[in-house]
């Protein structure tokens, strides 16, 4: 790797666009207060520059912006314009809220974009750079200009481009891979020319913003901070056009994990990666894949065997990177048909079980075969295989009705208390699970905040069964339940009993200890 250029800083700037570029993605529109949430969780993550919307667009953007300048006063504001005087102007009064304001332009400088999309010369790209830069810089102190699609553009002219914008005032200088074309090689070199060869170029920071159409946003972005950009642009979890953007997430963990190699650093609380993540699927309405790198729900499960034997031992066999430093509570051993033994009976000694080696020889015989049935096999069916009841000193489900009442649902539900006891309560709500953790929470006492709620079909054929993923709040804290069942209603039921049973737990045992004392 080359060395950092003497006059770049030794920390990677982190221009966030999910609320801009991210934004574009179809589907994820979202509302201006919407925008100012989060801004907020984008703030505590630790990003340098906010990129809040494209104020020429639409009137929605502009009040995000007014919101979240309001709001934040110490993080850079950035909007996006084209090189165009009206989109300046109405950049200009948006920006006027901003404590820490900074202009966005761009303008493409491909020979395919200036011959199809903006049809001008060289010579008028060139001046439209010089016109609408000095414009900005005569209001705004931060400047940043987009070279759009600079990886297709001609060598040379990128450079006299990058060197206008810079005589102009630009103060940042972004050259994007608009299109996901490029390569790292390629990239790489791109930057460190343009870094050695235009004048003025060691008074600027230098940007990259990469797109994924070749699945390299990542890859291409590291490999132009090799070049010397000491600014990386993307979005949280990668969203964005098309393909979506370089995963900020990916990217500071990169740096973070090698940072042997890179010597580089970013200013991102990590431990807030995974819920800004989830956050924005939230918002959006857009799941992560189970498999994605860092805040897939899968980024640090093991099912394998050998795996799981090897995680037992030390973690360092199979993780390179703690969980808890991404905002993860903790490793999972998700126990399948490819588990081992050793995995098995240490789910089962969590759970309280702890078993001769023929009893545990039977139980895993068991486990295999329900394997057969079923992906995952969880708490619950251990417990089912141990001949045990599901929750033995909690909550039983005992029956449950759901029915309509207009526009709202009904829920009747009858509970098996820890001594026996029946208890019924009913409820309403806006839908049937609302009212059957309504009516839940009335006949246990335990009150839940749901955070968000998940239902997918485990198992294969006429043996499949729905099971239900729920993240809630207690007193601050935030548990997780899950429930499996024929009937995905009645399996809600059991993925909220199974957290309301555990704080149950946890409560007598903090009664007992507090009274012992």
């Amino acid at each position: 790797m080359n060395t950092p250029i003497p006059s770049a800083p030794a920390e990677i700037h982190i221009f966030d666009t999910t609320l801009r570029d991210g934004e574009q993605s179809p589907g994820c529109s979202m509302t201006p207060q919407q925008k100012l949430v989060m801004a907020r969780g984008l703030a505590d993550l630790g990003v340098d520059i906010i990129e809040t919307g494209f104020p020429a667009s639409s009137q929605s953007d502009r009040e995000a912006h007014a919101l979240i300048a309001r709001d934040l006063r110490e993080t850079t504001l950035a909007v996006l314009s084209r090189c165009l005087p009206g989109d300046i102007e109405t950049s200009l009064r948006t920006l006027s809220a901003s404590a820490k304001p900074r202009l966005h332009l761009f303008l493409s400088t491909s020979p395919l974009h200036r011959e199809h999309k903006l049809r001008m010369s060289r010579e008028q790209v060139l001046q439209s750079i010089d016109t609408h830069v000095r414009l900005a810089r005569g209001h705004v102190d931060e400047i940043e200009f987009s070279a759009e699609d600079a990886t297709r553009t001609e060598e040379d002219f990128l450079h006299q481009a990058i060197a206008t914008a810079i005589a102009a005032g630009a103060t940042t200088i972004n050259l994007p891979d608009t299109v996901g074309f490029t390569t790292p090689e390629e990239i790489r070199a791109m930057f460190q020319r343009a870094i050695a060869s235009v004048p003025g170029a060691d008074k600027v920071i230098f940007s990259a913003h990469c797109h994924n159409d070749l699945g390299l946003a990542v890859a291409n972005s590291l490999a132009a901070i090799e070049g010397g950009a000491r600014q990386v642009e993307g979005s949280i979890n990668g969203i964005g056009e098309r393909a979506g953007n370089c995963a900020i997430e990916e990217l500071v963990m990169a740096l973070k994990v090698r940072n042997a190699f890179y010597n580089l650093d970013t200013r991102i609380d990590t431990r807030r990666i995974v819920p800004t993540s989830q956050l924005l699927s939230r918002l959006v309405g857009m799941p992560v894949q189970r498999n994605k790198a860092i805040v897939g729900a899968n980024a640090f499960a093991h099912e394998s065997g050998i795996h799981q034997h090897g995680m037992l031992r030390h973690r360092g066999t199979y993780e390179i990177m703690q969980p808890q430093d991404v905002g993860w509570p903790s490793s999972q051993m998700v126990l399948g048909r490819h588990s081992g033994r050793a995995a098995v009976e240490q789910r089962l000694r969590a759970l309280g079980y702890w078993l001769e080696e023929e009893e545990l020889k039977l139980v895993f015989e068991q486990f295999k075969a329900l394997c057969e049935k079923q992906r995952v096999v969880g708490d619950a069916d251990l417990q089912e295989l141990m001949q045990d009841a599901a929750v033995s000193d909690g909550y039983r489900l005992a029956s449950m009705t759901i029915s309509d009442v207009g526009s709202r649902a009904n829920a009747l539900v009858e509970l098996s208390d820890p001594d026996g006891n029946r208890i019924s309560e009913t409820a309403q709500g806006n839908g049937p699970v609302d009212a059957l953790f309504s009516a839940l929470a009335a006949a246990t006492g335990v009150q839940l905040q749901l955070e968000s709620y998940q239902v997918h079909s485990v198992g294969i054929g006429a043996d499949a069964r729905g099971e239900a993923s729920l993240s809630v709040r207690c007193d601050g804290e935030e548990y997780e339940g899950t429930g499996t069942s024929k009937d995905i209603i009645e399996a809600s039921a059991l993925a909220w009993l199974d957290v309301a049973n555990r704080l149950l737990r946890q409560r007598r045992v903090e009664q007992q200890e507090a009274a012992a004392a």
